[in-house]
C-alpha cells in the first residue's frame, strides 16, 4: 500500500477481541434493535457526553448533566454547562457527520468547543501537550506547522486501509491524539470521532456508551497513550480501547435483555387482565392498580401493541376516547 501507514502490529489478542466484539454485536442483533428503545438510547447518550466531559474534568454530575440536557436550570459554571450543551448537538449530529472527512471534523470541533474557545473549528497555532489527570504532562504533540500534513496523512489513510474498522478506529484515535491537531476539545473529539468510525459501520454504535467505560479505567487510558507512544506504535491503544468497546458492548447487551425482561412482564401482566371484550385504557390501569396514564402507555400499552399481541377498536383514530383494547 501506498502512502503513510501508521505504525502497529496486528497480534492474535487484538483479533481475539475483534472476534470477541463480533460474537457480542451479534447477541445484541439477536436481543432486539435499540431503535425501539428510545428510552434506553437517550439515557445512554446522556451517559456518553457526562463521561467524555468529566475526563476533561467538567464538574457537572450524571443528574445535572440530564438536567441541562431536558434545559432544566443547573447551578454550575457556565462553561460546563456550554461544554454539554456543545456536546450534546454534536453527539445528536452524529449520522450526519463523514469520519473520513477532516472538513466534517473541523466542523464538528467548531460545535463542540463553541465559545469555549476563540479559535474552534480551526487547527491550533500553538504547542500543546497532552496532560493526565493528575496534571503531570505525559506527551509532547508535534509542532502546529506540522498538524495540517500529519492530520491529511491520517486521514488519508484511514481512507484506504483495509484494516479491519474496529481496529483502524483504534489506531485512528491514538494517531489523533499523538498529533493533538486543536488547541484544546483534543480528548473530547478524539472519542467523538472513534464513536463516529465505529457508528458508520454499524449505526448502533451511535448509542453504546464508550466513553463511560473509559472513563471508569481513566488512568489505564492515559497509560496506555503513553506507553504506546514511548513504544512507537499503538499496540497498547488498540488493546486497551478493543477491551473498552468489548466492556460497553457487554454492559448494553446486559441493560438491553433486562429491560425486555422488564418490559415483558409488564406486557404479560396485561395480557392477563384484557377479557374475552374490549376494554378502555383506565378499566385496563384500574385492573393493574396503575395511576400514571404515561407510564401505563409507555411501560403497558405501546409494547403489547408493537408486539402484535392486542388490538385497537378504533385503528385510525389512535388517541380516540372511545378508544379499547382487545387480545388479537
Amino acid at each position: 500500500m501506498d502512502g503513510y501507514i501508521p505504525p502497529f502490529d496486528l497480534t492474535e489478542e487484538m483479533l481475539g477481541l475483534t472476534s470477541d466484539i463480533m460474537e457480542l454485536l451479534g447477541q445484541m442483533n439477536s436481543v432486539r434493535d435499540l431503535d425501539k428503545l428510545p428510552r434506553l438510547r437517550r439515557v445512554n447518550r446522556i451517559k456518553s457526553i457526562h463521561s467524555s466531559l468529566a475526563i476533561e474534568n467538567n464538574t457537572l454530575s450524571l443528574e445535572q448533566v440530564t438536567d441541562v440536557i431536558n434545559g432544566k436550570k443547573v447551578l454550575a459554571p457556565k462553561d460546563d454547562i456550554l461544554a454539554v450543551k456543545n456536546a450534546y448537538e454534536v453527539y445528536e449530529s452524529l449520522p450526519a457527520l463523514d469520519p473520513y472527512s477532516v472538513s466534517d471534523l473541523l466542523r464538528a470541533h467548531a460545535v463542540m468547543m463553541k465559545d469555549l474557545i476563540g479559535n474552534a473549528g480551526s487547527f491550533r497555532t500553538f504547542s500543546v501537550g497532552v496532560i493526565n489527570e493528575k496534571g503531570a504532562v505525559i506527551h509532547v504533540a508535534p509542532t502546529h506547522s506540522m498538524v495540517v500534513p500529519l492530520i491529511g496523512q491520517l486521514f488519508d489513510w484511514l481512507s484506504r486501509s483495509k484494516t479491519h474498522i474496529l481496529i483502524k478506529s483504534c489506531i485512528f484515535h491514538y494517531e489523533f491524539e499523538f498529533i493533538h491537531p486543536f488547541l484544546d476539545g483534543n480528548g473530547r473529539m478524539g472519542r467523538l470521532w472513534q464513536t463516529a468510525l465505529l457508528a458508520k459501520w454499524k449505526p448502533l454504535f451511535d448509542w453504546i456508551p464508550i466513553e463511560s467505560q473509559i472513563r471508569e479505567h481513566r488512568e489505564e487510558y492515559y497509560r496506555a497513550i503513553s506507553l504506546s507512544t514511548s513504544e512507537g506504535k499503538s499496540n497498547r491503544f488498540i488493546l486497551y480501547m478493543l477491551g473498552v468497546i468489548k466492556a460497553a458492548l457487554e454492559g448494553i447487551v446486559s441493560d438491553t435483555r433486562e429491560h425486555f425482561d422488564h418490559i415483558d412482564r409488564r406486557v404479560s401482566a396485561l395480557m392477563s387482565v384484557i377479557e374475552v371484550y374490549p376494554l378502555s385504557a383506565r378499566e385496563l390501569m384500574e385492573k393493574l392498580g396503575l395511576r400514571s396514564r404515561n407510564g401505563f402507555r409507555q411501560n403497558y400499552l405501546i409494547p403489547a401493541l408493537e408486539a402484535g399481541l392486542i388490538g385497537m377498536t378504533r385503528p385510525d383514530k389512535p388517541t380516540s376516547k372511545n378508544q379499547r383494547y382487545f387480545k388479537v
